[in-house]
C-alpha cells in the first residue's frame, strides 16, 4: 500500500479524536535559521489557540489495527474496515514534507494498540523523538497515550510532546467494562495520575543532579518541561445511559484529581455493524454543545456541576445552560450592575470574562447608567431582564420573551441537530 493511500485511511480513522486542541505549549519557533517548525502562526487548519488563531495539526493514527474490541469503536478488531500501517519514516517524512508545504504547524499522533501497550507507546514516542532530535522540528506534538504503558515512556513521551492525553472513554467504570472489557478505568486514571505525577515534578523547573568536573564548581542542568500544554481527554457522550450531571460530575473529578487542560466531549454515532449494546440512534449534535457549555460554565464562571442540569440529569437542549439556570433560579435576580461582585455578574446571561471586566473598570470611576451598556459592547437583550441600574429596573415580564424563545425552539426542534454518520 503506498503511503497516500495509507493517510487516506489512517487520517479518516484519527478523525474521531477530539482532543486535540493546540494550545498552552511554551512559544517556540525557528525565526533564527535554526531548527524547522514553531508552536505559533496561522494555516490550514482544524485547531485553535486561546487567542483565536487557527493551528493546523498533521491527525493521523500510527495504525488502526488494534488488538481490542471495544463496542463503541470504529478501529475495534471485528469491526470489517481497510486496515493499514505507517512506518516510523512515513509519518516522520509526511509531518515534515506537510509543514514545508504550510500546510500544517504540527502533528497529533495517535494509534490502536498493537502487541503490547508498552510496545505501541514506544512507536509512536519515537516518531516524535525522530521529529525533535533528527530534525529539529519545533511545532507542536501532541501524542496519545496508552493506557497501562510504564512509568519510564510516559516520562520520554513528555519530554518530546508539547500535550498528552489518554481518553477515559466513558462517564462510568461500569460503562467501560460493559463496553469495552478489555479496558480498565482504573488502568485509564493510572496513567493519568502519572502523566500529573510527572508534570508537576517538571513544572517548577527544578534543576537535575549537578555534574562536573573534578576541582570545578557544579552547575545545574535545566530539564526540558514535561508536555508544557498538560494533558486532556475524551468522553463519549450518548454511547451509555449516562445522564448529563454524571458526566459533568466525571469531568469536575478528572479536572481536580488530574489537573487536565480539557475534557473534550464526542457525540455518539453509530458505526457499521454495531453491537445491539449500543443505541441505534445518534446522540445530538447539540446536547454534546451544551456539555461545552456546562463545562466552561464550571471551570471559569463559577458554576458547581449538580446546579447547571435540570432535575431530570439532562441539560436543555432549547437554551444555554446560563440562561436555564437563570431562569430557572428567579429569585437570584436582579442583580445590581453597580454592586454585585464578579462571582455575581459571571451569573448573569450575556455577560461574558471580557464584558465583566470591562463593566468592573468602567464602574471605578462612575456608576453605570443603561446607556453605558451599548458603549460597552453588552447585549443587552440578553442582560437587561436579569440587572437593575440606576435607571432601569426588570419588570416581572420582562425575561417571558427569552422563555417564549425557549419554547418555540422546544416546537421547532432547531436545537435538535442529529450527528453525522460516521462514513457519511
Amino acid at each position: 500500500m503506498d503511503t497516500r493511500r495509507k493517510l487516506i485511511i489512517l487520517a479518516d480513522a484519527a478523525k474521531y479524536d477530539a482532543s486535540c486542541a493546540s494550545s498552552g505549549t511554551t512559544k517556540r519557533d525557528s525565526a533564527d535559521g535554526a531548527g524547522l517548525g514553531s508552536t505559533e502562526g496561522a494555516g490550514i487548519c482544524h485547531s485553535y489557540a486561546p487567542d483565536g488563531r487557527c493551528i493546523s495539526l498533521l491527525k493521523v493514527l500510527l495504525t488502526n489495527w488494534c488488538v481490542y474490541d471495544c463496542l463503541y469503536c470504529v478501529n475495534r478488531e471485528s469491526s470489517n474496515v481497510d486496515r493499514a500501517r505507517f512506518t516510523l519514516d512515513e509519518v516522520v517524512n509526511l509531518t515534515l514534507d506537510f509543514y514545508r508545504r504550510n500546510v500544517i504547524e504540527g502533528l497529533f499522533l495517535s494509534s490502536g494498540i498493537v502487541r503490547t501497550p508498552d510496545y505501541t507507546m514506544e512507536q509512536v514516542i519515537e516518531v516524535a523523538r525522530r521529529l525533535r532530535e533528527d530534525h529539529d522540528f519545533r511545532g507542536y506534538i501532541h501524542l496519545k497515550t496508552i493506557p497501562d504503558a510504564s512509568d519510564e515512556l510516559i516520562l520520554k513521551a513528555g519530554r518530546y510532546a508539547d500535550r498528552l492525553s489518554v481518553n477515559i472513554e466513558l462517564p462510568t467504570a461500569d460503562s467501560l467494562q460493559a463496553l469495552a472489557p478489555e479496558k480498565e478505568s482504573a488502568a485509564i486514571k493510572r496513567s493519568m495520575a502519572r502523566i500529573r505525577l510527572q508534570y508537576d515534578d517538571h513544572a517548577d523547573g527544578a534543576p537535575k543532579r549537578p555534574r562536573s568536573m573534578p576541582a570545578t564548581a557544579a552547575k545545574s542542568a535545566t530539564p526540558p518541561r514535561f508536555a508544557p500544554a498538560g494533558q486532556s481527554t475524551q468522553m463519549i457522550v450518548g454511547a451509555d445511559a449516562s445522564d448529563d450531571r454524571t458526566i459533568l460530575q466525571a469531568s469536575a473529578t478528572l479536572y481536580g484529581a488530574y489537573r487536565l487542560k480539557r475534557v473534550y466531549y464526542s457525540a455518539f454515532s453509530p458505526i457499521p455493524h454495531a453491537s445491539s449494546a449500543l443505541p441505534p440512534r445518534p446522540a445530538p449534535l447539540m446536547r454534546e454543545h451544551r456539555l461545552y457549555q456546562a463545562d466552561w460554565l464550571m471551570r471559569f464562571y463559577g458554576f458547581a456541576q449538580d446546579e447547571i442540569c435540570t432535575d431530570d440529569g439532562m441539560l436543555s437542549l432549547d437554551v444555554d445552560p446560563k440562561l436555564a439556570w437563570a431562569l430557572a433560579n428567579p429569585a437570584q435576580f436582579p442583580i445590581d450592575l453597580n454592586q454585585a461582585p464578579k462571582e455575581r455578574l459571571l451569573r448573569v446571561p450575556g455577560l461574558g470574562m471580557r464584558s465583566v471586566e470591562r463593566l468592573l473598570l468602567a464602574r471605578r470611576t462612575r456608576r453605570v447608567r443603561r446607556a453605558d451598556l451599548d458603549r460597552l459592547r453588552v447585549p443587552v437583550g440578553k442582560v437587561l431582564p436579569f440587572v437593575s441600574l440606576p435607571d432601569h429596573r426588570p419588570r416581572d415580564g420582562d425575561a417571558t420573551p427569552l422563555r417564549r424563545q425557549a419554547r418555540a425552539s422546544l416546537r421547532t426542534g432547531s436545537a435538535r441537530e442529529a450527528q453525522s454518520d460516521l462514513f457519511a
